[in-house]
């Protein structure tokens, strides 16, 4: 063997095997492969130095000048690395570039996806410790997983498709410091159908509060993001959104949640009355037809009016908008008489970030929401069950809106 060879080679295949046979890592800090990734590395850094030394550098005196020795922190652990110099300082590296200090298409990705996975900068650092023997500060992993921040800035500027048959629009509520004191942030999130039956978060934004005057700037941005008609909107009972909404997309049909609607009811109604008055009110919203609804919504407000008139007045004032899903088929219903299509992605999100109790900025939080939105819609491959069929619904009900898009 070659004694200027750095490592022995049939000691490493020993070891591989070995390795392989115990089912332990080939790489981390004592796997087989780890000391081949240094080796690797130097000599493609010496064919860099041996190209940058062309006859034009030697002809200016230009030559090599030793070498410098860095620490490389990698997925493989962390190496010494031995970067050649020149002494005209002009030899810039790119399998290793100058001053990085890590790897980036090794660690780097690991990072990011540990923390789109919902672990504190601290775990993943313990993680990282432990399995490739790499130190790795709160400071280094936040400047790590701000490489996000173009990502995300793009991905909320991206165009849209022209049509979307049911958007879903509501809000998530956490905490961020700002300026020493911990205060509410809303995220405003967008989820929409297109003509094909797939899901698509259209969007996602932070305010301070939930509010239709946000709502309208909103969506004032998907327009211009190229969403020129939206057939179905179904919203919470915000004051003002479908007003909002109308501003921008008057020919759309906006469903309130029924639900929210239910929910904001039973807390004006005493607690031993609760359970007769859900009873009572059952047959409301699950009728079969809007005549049939509006007959039960009498009843309702004959036997409970008197003792709860802000209640039966809120479900009367808000009827046409709680109302809109009677003229669909029972699938159409099923999906649009509620949020219940965007309050699950909103739990899906809230499973990464529930171990946050206030987040460090705004752009830290889009970052979070933003990574775990991009694993929730690696599932959002195939369209909604019997889609077929609610499509074609939907396009005898809103004809040329929707039957020149499919």
């Amino acid at each position: 063997m070659d004694k200027k060879q750095k490592f022995d080679y049939e000691e490493i295949k020993k070891k591989t095997l070995e390795q392989l046979r115990s089912g332990k890592s080939l790489f981390g800090k004592d796997g087989a492969f780890a000391p081949l990734l240094k080796d690797i590395l130097e000599a493609a850094l010496e064919g860099e130095m041996e190209s940058h030394l062309d006859e034009e550098e030697r002809s200016s005196g230009n030559r090599k000048n030793g070498k410098t020795s860095k620490k490389l922190r990698t997925a493989d652990g962390t190496i010494d690395l031995e970067t050649p110099r020149d002494r005209a300082a002009s030899f810039d590296p790119q399998i290793v570039k100058k001053r990085e200090t890590i790897l980036a298409e090794s660690l780097e990705s690991k990072i990011i996806g540990l923390y789109g996975h919902g672990m504190s900068f601290r775990d993943i650092s313990a993680h990282i410790k432990e399995m490739y023997d790499t130190e790795i500060s709160a400071a280094t992993l936040s400047a790590i997983t701000d490489k996000v921040i173009p990502l995300v800035k793009e991905w909320q500027n991206r165009p849209l498709e022209s049509l979307y048959c049911i958007v879903w629009l509501d809000a998530m509520f956490y905490k961020v410091k700002e300026e020493g004191r911990v205060i509410n942030r809303c995220v405003y999130n967008i989820l929409g159908i297109n003509a094909e039956g797939r899901k698509d978060l259209l969007g996602m934004y932070v305010s301070e509060s939930e509010g239709a005057n946000f709502w309208l700037g909103v969506l004032s941005h998907l327009q211009q993001r190229g969403v020129a008609d939206i057939l179905i909107a179904c919203i919470d009972n915000l004051k003002g959104f479908a007003e909002a909404i109308a501003t921008i997309y008057p020919a759309t049909e906006v469903q309130t949640c029924v639900v929210h609607q239910i929910r904001n009811s039973i807390k004006y109604v005493a607690s031993k009355d609760q359970k007769a008055f859900m009873a009572d009110l059952k047959p409301v919203y699950q009728a079969t037809s809007k005549d049939e609804a509006e007959i039960e919504l009498v009843d309702l407000e004959e036997k409970w009016g008197k003792k709860y008139p802000v209640v039966i007045d809120s479900w009367k004032r808000n009827w046409d908008k709680l109302s809109t899903y009677f003229q669909y088929s029972a699938a159409i219903r099923k999906l649009i008489y509620t949020t219940n299509t965007i309050e699950g992605f909103h739990r899906q999100v809230r499973k990464i970030t529930k171990t946050k109790g206030a987040f460090p900025s705004d752009i830290s939080l889009l970052k979070l929401i933003y990574l775990a939105t991009q694993n929730i819609q690696k599932k959002w491959t195939q369209p909604l069950q019997n889609w077929g069929l609610t499509v074609s619904q939907l396009s005898i009900k809103f004809g040329d809106r929707l039957r020149l898009k499919i």
